[in-house]
């Protein structure tokens, strides 16, 4: 685990809302969803599933924005209204992180990508996994094993 070259850092455009990530992802994901696709107005959200033990807000209190579902959190900074992460509840152990919000985030690809069923015909991100809507439940762990092995890593 020593090659992910942990900690990372990162924050908000505007840096008011700053973060660190102190254990690797368990998976990276590019989501097609057309939720995600207005929530990041492009045509597809990127996260990295990072432990909940691995995660903390350092600097700034995110505040809720998105959909305010009681079972799904997006939080942004309140000042520039970037969408950070994202908690689902009950917690799954993990917290959604946007991989663009790492101050470094050159090395990042995703590893799956979920609801190829509604992307847009031109959309491609060279995801070594696709699923038209989210995996089921049984696959995510071999999923997180092979990408434990062979995901994309700092200067990999």
């Amino acid at each position: 685990m020593s090659d992910w070259k942990l900690p990372w850092v990162g924050g908000c455009r505007c840096g008011k809302l700053r973060f660190e990530i102190s254990t690797p992802p368990l998976l990276t994901m590019a989501c097609h969803c057309t939720g995600c696709q207005k929530m990041s107005a492009s045509a597809y959200s990127l996260s990295m599933a990072i432990p909940d033990s691995g995660f903390r807000v350092t600097e700034g209190e995110p505040v809720l924005g998105g959909l305010h579902d009681p079972g799904l959190h997006h939080w942004h900074c309140d000042h520039c209204k970037s969408w950070v992460f994202t908690e689902v509840e009950p917690s799954l152990g993990f917290t959604n992180i946007r991989p663009s919000m790492l101050d470094d985030f050159s090395w990042f690809a995703p590893f799956i990508e979920s609801y190829t069923s509604e992307a847009l015909a031109w959309a491609k991100t060279g995801a070594v996994h696709s699923f038209e809507e989210f995996p089921a439940m049984e696959d995510y762990a071999p999923l997180v094993a092979e990408f434990a092995e062979k995901g994309a890593r700092p200067g990999r």
